[in-house]
């Protein structure tokens, strides 16, 4: 398949400075996604897309590629977007490097899902955990049509009703993205955060934007965002429970 992996990994995060070089069980997070990737693809074809040098330090040692970027990227869509001009594959699967409990089946449905729709911008979805709280801002959630494309995404609390049902399940969106070559340059050549993009903080608000539709994944393992410094011992616990 023609196909590669781009990690972004921004050492200055505005919520958790330093964040990819985190230890998780004793293993850097960084390395701990890469290694997961590294499941799915031959590692000649995972780069982590970066700005720091430390970052690349680290990654080089474990033997995985790097491209720096631009200490100015907006998102970490426009990061991969300037990554991705230096790699030649067609379809380019962007996997976060805070979802360190993430699975590689994922990952490979990510991929399929994007060759068998090839116009669309593919994104993970799966339901809100019960260890989780759906009020967190840093959970962003997700509304889908029939057709399982997004509706629309929040930091607020969507679907809402005017009864409340504690009963109600609600989705979120797990940050594993499939792009052609074309979607990211047009999302990188808009050079600003959309409307809604600006004022959500989600990125991938920007395709509304450009009229691009988004096919929303629904992936099988639990998994959870290192957003801040507590979540590191929950991704501990989800791993340790996982793998004993």
């Amino acid at each position: 398949m023609n196909v590669s992996i781009v990690i972004p990994a921004r050492f200055n995060s505005s919520r958790y400075k330093g964040k990819p070089l985190v230890k998780i069980l004793g293993r850097e997070m960084i390395l701990r996604v890469a290694d997961i990737c590294a499941k799915v693809l031959d590692k000649k074809n995972i780069f982590i897309a970066t700005d720091s040098k430390k970052i690349s330090k680290i990654v080089s040692r474990a033997g995985y590629n790097f491209l720096m970027t631009s200490k100015k990227c907006l998102t970490g869509t426009d990061r991969v977007a300037e990554a991705a001009k230096k790699i030649k594959s067609k379809i380019i699967i962007n996997v976060q490097g805070d979802e360190p409990a993430i699975e590689p089946r994922d990952i490979l449905k990510v991929i399929k899902n994007k060759i068998q729709y090839p116009k669309h911008v593919i994104c993970g979805y799966n339901s809100i955990q019960s260890y989780e709280n759906p009020m967190s801002k840093n959970i962003p959630k997700v509304v889908l049509n029939s057709k399982n494309e997004l509706i629309y995404i929040s930091r607020s609390l969507i679907p809402g009703s005017k009864k409340i049902d504690k009963k109600e399940k609600y989705l979120k969106q797990v940050c594993i993205y499939g792009f052609n070559k074309n979607q990211l340059n047009k999302f990188w050549k808009r050079k600003k955060k959309s409307i809604l993009e600006n004022k959500e903080d989600i990125e991938i608000l920007r395709f509304f934007e450009l009229n691009i539709r988004i096919k929303m994944t629904k992936l099988t393992s639990t998994s959870i965002a290192v957003d801040k410094i507590q979540d590191v011992k929950k991704a501990e616990k989800l791993l340790k429970k996982r793998y004993g």
